[in-house]
This record gives structure tokens, sequence and C-alpha cells, in this order.
């Protein structure tokens, strides 16, 4: 099974505008996440923008891009077209946030080996949560999952609600799991969730993946142990980053 690797980086964003092209260490944004998912053993990647200058920069630095339209909802639907673009043909899609300049190859591996079991038509990862801040924290995300690792439930508040107990003593009762924000698809089950509506839940917690559970889409999960990445979603996430990841 040969699974593409995509990387949506548009140019708009209410809170970082031009966001891919900021500078981290010397190098665009995009140009660290698309390095970092090269090291990875996807069959191929490709960067799909909305945008000449994010199209010029992967150009530049000798990645493959493709040019998607601006009225995307989701980076999901931004895949789905990059996908049809593609003359060669994949069976599975990786969707990988283009604002992890520092995301570890070995958990796009881990979700690319899930999206090859014949029975796993979705795919994405949590990690265990371990402190108060984040787990009620509502811009984390939360997942519950069923005996057999299929998603049951997102949510940006704390899930299950531990009764008889105050939240903070809840991670001493129960394991919360939080959301690690990529996904894997097979093929054609990208182009069906692609042409779905939002739904009453993904409205009320703005989660694209709650749209894919209230139409009947299983997700599988797997937990990882590796210690997520630095996302940057302002400009002043950028101050954040260890200078040890800038070498």
């Amino acid at each position: 099974m040969r699974v593409l690797g995509i990387i949506p980086a548009r140019y708009g964003s209410t809170r970082f505008p031009g966001k891919p092209l900021a500078m981290i260490g010397g190098k665009t944004m995009i140009h660290r996440t698309y390095d970092q998912v090269m090291k990875s053993s996807l069959d191929s990647v490709i960067v799909a923008t909305d945008d000449q200058r994010i199209f010029d920069e992967v150009r530049d630095f000798g990645g493959q891009v493709v040019m998607t339209r601006s009225d995307h909802r989701s980076g999901t639907d931004r895949c789905r077209e990059a996908l049809d673009a593609m003359h060669d043909e994949y069976q599975a899609v990786v969707n990988i946030q283009g604002d992890e300049p520092f995301i570890d190859p070995r958990q796009i591996d881990a979700l690319a080996e899930l999206i090859r079991h014949d029975d796993v038509e979705l795919a994405t990862l949590v990690k265990v949560i371990e402190d108060q801040e984040t787990l009620l924290n509502p811009n984390v995300v939360k997942a519950v999952l069923d005996k057999d690792g299929n998603a049951l439930y997102f949510s940006r508040h704390p899930i299950p609600f531990v009764r008889g107990t105050s939240p903070e003593s809840w991670l001493q009762q129960t394991v919360f799991y939080q959301h690690i924000g990529m996904y894997a698809y097979k093929s054609n089950t990208l182009r069906r969730v692609a042409s779905l509506l939002p739904g009453q839940l993904e409205q009320a917690e703005s989660l694209e993946q709650l749209r894919w559970l209230e139409n009947g889409f299983r997700i599988r999960v797997a937990v990882s142990d590796i210690h997520s990445s630095i996302a940057i979603d302002t400009p002043s996430d950028l101050n954040k980053i260890p200078k040890e990841l800038l070498l």
C-alpha cells in the first residue's frame, strides 16, 4: 500500500497570517516541517497550498507542492484536492499540519502503519495527559476510546467526567487522552468525508473529526508515548522554541 503525506499550508490565518513562511532558525516553517516529514517512511510527501508565495518557497527548497483552492473549509478538504491532483496512485493519505516544524517522524510512521491495516478507514493519535493545566485547557482536545482502540468522542472539555471527585484529583482516578492533530485516511475514505457537511457536534466544539463520527465513520486511535512537538499558533510561540531545536 502506497501512502502519501500531504502538508496543508494556507497563507491566511486569523492569529498568524503568513505563518508557513515565518523564519525559524534560518529556515521557513514550511521548510522545517517538510524536512521532518521527509525523515518518515512515507512513499511521497507534498505541500498543498493556496498561495503563490508558499508555492514558490517550497519549489525553491526542492520540495513537491501543488496549488489548491483558497475556499476550502478544512485541511481535509485541501488534502482531497491535492490527492486528486497527483498522477500517481496512492491508497492512503497522512495529513500533517503545516505548523509542526518539529514533528517527530516516528509519529508519522505510527500513523502510516495504522492506516495500512485493512480494517482501518481513518486513524489518528493520542497521548496520555499528565498535568492538570493540559486537562482543563479548552484549546487541548481530549479523546475517549472504546476497548478496541476506536474513538468514541473528542471534546475540548475534560472527558470522562469523574463523578464524586473534584477535578483536581481526576488524573489520579482515570486515564485521560490528549488528541494529537494528525490524521490518516484510506484514499476513498478521504474523498467521502471531504464531501460531508458539518453537523451539530462539529459546530458546537469546532472539531472537524466529530463530523466523521456523526456520520458513522470509525476512527482508529493509537496511543503515542513520544513527546508532543511544538506547534506554532501565534507569533509569540516563536519565542518559546528551545535553542537546541534550532541547530
